[in-house]
């Protein structure tokens, strides 16, 4: 059969699907990856790997609505060449307008992946409160002949049982998107105790408080190293460089851009931090768990279901700065406990969050 996966990032459909879409070339069927960005950028990588690449007009971000209806036409006119008999679809805008267009072509095995509602879902002004009831009768609409949905943790879901969006369909909580534990292997301490976050550079992900963290840590153990890695985003809350330079300059952080391969960092890091405000499931946290480190992480939607408070890792309050720092004391103080908690995670890992477990769950509901 051919398979089609939808994506508003393309970046996120080779680094983050990979996995599955090798898995359904493993069972024989043909790949299409379509994503937002350039043919020319990307055809060759996915090509490499046996999977054709096609460019779709759309945007991540935005509430223009021609632009949305121009995205609606572009995704119909690739699909309708390539005529696929399944489609796996994540991410708002493609999920909703990639699903509107498959069914315009009479294509309804569409599966979507709901992975994460955003920063929609944490605000609550009248703006957002407006953007978000239209974005809910969207998923309403575009969902109704969907056979399945996907979800990454169970806050999502019944968010979308609240507002009558799922009914009829079937629901299959995933693990979120797995970790290749080949790839991502346990790795020796450092000699130097060090955090690490790897993230967008973005408010929403905690950034921020991470950085008023590390400075605050710093401050008591001045020989503690605290890493970050990650891309600036176009995103309205993205940390801005002059901001993140003062903690560069000040000798607070050590800022090593985006990297296409993460592991270097994960092996140079004692302890992993994310103090994202809301997920759908942290995959860098999944990645850390699986090289052995111990996870300090929010208890939010998402975030909470990849640790076990105390087993694996701390849970930390949302926007707390002074719990983030609390846990990172707590760490260095009992090196014991944090490698009793960072086997925890690569066990946890190896049983829950196993990519091939997740895939082969991804197959079975599609009939792959």
């Amino acid at each position: 059969m051919k398979i089609a996966v939808l994506s508003s990032h393309t970046p996120s459909l080779f680094w983050f699907r990979i996995d599955m879409m090798k898995s359904f070339l493993s069972r024989g069927h043909e790949v299409y990856a379509l994503g937002n960005e350039p043919e020319a950028d990307w055809a060759v990588k996915f090509s490499d790997l046996g999977i054709t690449y096609r460019q779709i007009d759309v945007q991540r971000n935005g509430t223009n609505p021609v632009k949305d209806l121009k995205s609606i036409g572009s995704i119909k006119s690739v699909l309708a060449e390539i005529m696929p008999d399944k489609i796996f679809t994540y991410q708002a805008k493609t999920v909703i307008y990639g699903t509107i267009a498959a069914n315009r072509l009479g294509i309804e095995e569409v599966y979507p992946l709901i992975a994460g509602l955003g920063s929609l879902y944490l605000k609550d002004d009248i703006k957002t409160k407006g953007i978000r009831s239209i974005l809910m009768c969207e998923y309403k609409y575009s969902m109704r002949k969907c056979p399945a949905a996907f979800f990454q943790n169970s806050d999502d879901e019944q968010t979308f049982r609240k507002k009558k969006v799922i009914k009829k369909q079937k629901v299959v909580l995933l693990h979120g998107s797995g970790v290749n534990l080949e790839k991502f292997t346990v790795q020796p301490m450092p000699k130097t105790f060090a955090f690490l976050c790897i993230s967008r550079l973005i408010r929403d992900k905690g950034v921020y408080e991470y950085l008023e963290a590390c400075r605050k840590i710093k401050a008591i153990h001045p020989e503690v190293r605290c890493l970050l890695v990650g891309p600036f985003d176009t995103n309205p809350s993205s940390l801005k460089k002059e901001e993140l330079q003062q903690f560069v300059d000040d000798e607070i952080i050590e800022y090593f851009g985006e990297q296409s391969d993460v592991v270097p960092y994960l092996a140079q890091s004692s302890v992993y931090v994310l103090p994202s405000y809301r997920e759908g499931t942290p995959k860098t946290v999944l990645e850390a768990m699986a090289c052995g480190r111990a996870v300090i992480t929010t208890d939010a939607p998402g975030c909470r279901e990849t640790v076990d408070h105390k087993a694996n890792g701390l849970l930390v309050s949302v926007k707390d700065v002074d719990s983030i720092v609390k846990a990172m004391e707590y760490m260095i103080a009992h090196p014991d406990e944090m490698n009793r908690m960072a086997k925890l995670g690569r066990k946890k890992a190896e049983e829950v969050f196993d990519v091939n477990k997740v895939n082969a769950t991804i197959c079975e509901t599609m009939g792959l």
